[in-house]
């Protein structure tokens, strides 16, 4: 059984009938964000063949049109879960207060993939409205591992660690990205999101080569792939400077580096996201459409694990 792919707990009593989970199929299916605006459009498209991801932090409510919305969703497609507001990467303790909120929400819908940023977003009682990046080194890896811990003894299920997209680092690091994910994987048995659009804003902006990052990704680590539009700008010194925007169309670098992925490693969940100026339902689903022509050629070995 591949990491984030446990049996759903059972649902509380009272809660609205939901769309059976079968993992097994959707571990060769393309799905997009989720966004309420487009319900009626997907509804009325009665497609079997989707899933939907959605923000966690937008669906910690008692109820409203919002959850609504996904109740309805969730009736007839599976979802996952992405959580933005954990500070997994944080120096102090968890908000309990919010993983118990996630809890709620986990226990609710029953998501078939739940996933966190390795990044920080807390200090004190701030909390700053980005994704931070974090020093590899023992400290931080101690910090992380125990914070994965806590979270998934908490939802009982594997959680799923994203990569994140950078603009800086820290002189400080004694470990590269790719071992300091593979030793978080290996510490606390989370699965790992792959967000292959992160990895190419990381290095342009950092200057290092995406492909090399990729060669020495813990890809048997990985349950989900994301993928993303970026906008470009130049930077002060005239270089280029990408920025993880996820409101257009997935870039072609972005998916020449997904195709060589899944050529290797086998089909993947794959999810579009598009969280910024988004567009109408057909343009979102067109983008998922592109994944899945991808998926439906990546071959599995025959022993269940996907080729190297």
């Amino acid at each position: 059984m591949a990491p984030g792919m446990e049996n759903a707990q059972s649902r509380p009593s009272g809660c609205a009938q939901l769309h059976p989970v079968n993992r097994a199929s959707l571990w060769r299916l393309a799905g997009t964000s989720f966004k309420p605006e487009h319900l009626q459009a997907i509804l009325a498209e009665k497609s079997s063949a989707h899933w939907f991801e959605v923000h966690a932090e937008n669906f910690m409510m008692a109820g409203g049109p919002r959850l609504q919305a996904l109740e309805r969703l969730r009736r007839d497609y599976a979802i996952s879960v992405h959580g933005v507001g954990l500070s997994i990467g944080a120096a102090q303790p968890l908000d309990e207060l919010h993983l118990k909120r996630l809890g709620a929400v986990v226990n609710r819908f029953e998501p078939a993939l739940v996933s966190e940023h390795l990044a920080w977003s807390t200090h004190g009682t701030t909390f700053y409205n980005d994704l931070l990046p974090l020093p590899y080194d023992a400290q931080s890896l101690t910090n992380v591992c125990d914070h994965i811990d806590r979270v998934q003894e908490m939802l009982q299920r594997t959680l799923l660690l994203e990569n994140p997209s950078t603009y800086v680092a820290f002189a400080t690091s004694t470990m590269t990205e790719t071992e300091f994910l593979r030793a978080v994987a290996s510490r606390t048995g989370c699965g790992l999101l792959l967000d292959i659009n992160n990895v190419m804003v990381s290095a342009t902006n950092r200057g290092y080569s995406a492909l090399d990052y990729l060669t020495t990704f813990p890809l048997d680590r990985v349950s989900e792939i994301h993928l993303a539009g970026h906008a470009q700008q130049v930077d002060d010194e005239g270089d280029l400077l990408l920025i993880d925007s996820h409101d257009r169309r997935v870039a072609e670098s972005v998916w020449k580096l997904y195709e060589g992925v899944i050529g290797r490693q086998g089909p993947l969940p794959t999810l579009i996201e598009w969280d910024s100026q988004v567009p109408d339902w057909p343009t979102l689903e067109r983008e998922a459409k592109l994944a899945q022509s991808a998926l439906d050629v990546a071959v599995p070995s025959a022993s269940g694990h996907y080729a190297a």
